[in-house]
């Protein structure tokens, strides 16, 4: 039988789902990618499809974070970042997700002279586009990378509480993994004026950095989260007060953050009793999506059970209204009941 025709393939595409940590440069398609650095004439990239795919081939999270700045240069405009949108949501609804929480690079914008009333501009044209074609919603995150300091946080909120639209729902902090506890009064401030901590930890710079994600930032979700497994403590506390914890295995292989797919913590955090939803983080620079993480979930031992599990999870970490969030979990478990009838 044709793979792509099996029964659990099925289940995975008829599956709806919600995605909570795709960053939306990291989602730029090559044929876009190729479109904008055309049109503006960025110098230094790659010119046709296969030097974008030599160019996505990371020697390790290092090189990533570099690749990945280099590339949101071809972002400069409204029109630019609405097409990015309306692409990134168009390929997302066609997986049947229903819903997603895109980070945005917002520092990386503006470090570059984009105002963030442009980025904000661009991309809820083009939320309010999909919206209407094609039913997803999109909320966003905008987030700085920590290795630039506090003063690239401080300067990414004030942009966000200036110019932001209501559809961000939170304040995040990626880039090289640094310690968290510097952003303690920024985050407090983010809390404040009402937006959710959502920040990146434990996906490179061990357990330690989760700790502070949750005690320093209040962390109500964590990106990544896998070296949370290295400590009990750690991994009992996120199991009692039910934090998700927003998990992209093809990401963490592509990064080297681990050698091994087999190694992946993910079957073993679900056995614990985590909050676990499944993610793809930056898809085509690691030749992924969300359908294929869910395919990449069941080579790693879960079965159709467990991938409605994650799908439930991601809706119940999510931000969507009450009634939304119950329907969502109704045609899951739908989908699971048709599934174990074939």
């Amino acid at each position: 039988m044709d793979p792509l025709c099996s029964p659990v393939e099925r289940f995975i595409r008829d599956l709806p789902k919600v995605e909570l940590h795709v960053h939306l440069e990291g989602s730029m398609c090559p044929p876009v990618f190729l479109r904008l650095a055309e049109k503006h004439r960025v110098p230094g990239l790659p010119k046709t499809p296969e030097e974008v795919a030599a160019y996505y081939e990371f020697r390790d999270f290092a090189h990533f974070i570099e690749v990945y700045v280099a590339s949101v240069q071809v972002l400069r405009d409204e029109e630019d970042f609405a097409l990015l949108t309306a692409d990134v949501a168009r390929r997302l609804a066609a997986q049947n997700v229903r819903y997603a929480e895109l980070h945005i690079s917002l520092y990386n914008h503006l470090a570059r002279g984009v105002p963030a009333s442009v980025v904000f501009a661009g991309v809820e044209h083009g939320r309010r586009e999909a919206e209407r074609e094609h039913g997803i919603r999109l909320r966003w995150i905008p987030d700085f990378p920590g290795d630039y300091g506090v003063e690239a946080g401080e300067r990414t909120l004030d942009a966000v509480l200036a110019d932001g639209p209501p559809s961000v729902v939170g304040f995040g902090v990626g880039g090289m993994e640094v310690d968290r506890t510097p952003f303690r009064d920024l985050y407090a401030r983010a809390r404040a004026a009402g937006l959710h901590s959502l920040p990146h930890a434990g996906e490179t710079g061990g357990p330690q950095n989760v700790w502070a994600a949750l005690e320093v930032l209040g962390a109500e979700r964590i990106g990544h989260g896998i070296d949370s497994m290295e400590d009990p403590r750690l991994v009992d506390h996120l199991r009692e007060h039910q934090v998700p914890v927003d998990v992209s295995p093809t990401s963490n292989l592509r990064t080297r953050a681990v050698a091994d797919l087999a190694e992946h913590p993910l079957p073993r955090m679900l056995e614990a009793g985590l909050t676990v939803t499944l993610n793809s983080d930056d898809p085509p620079m690691f030749g992924t999506d969300l359908v294929n993480e869910y395919r990449t979930a069941h080579a790693l031992g879960l079965d159709l059970a467990d991938l409605a599990l994650l799908a439930r999870n991601g809706v119940a970490a999510s931000y969507l209204d009450a009634a939304a969030k119950r329907e969502l979990v109704a045609e899951i478990d739908a989908a699971l009941a048709a599934a174990e009838q074939r």
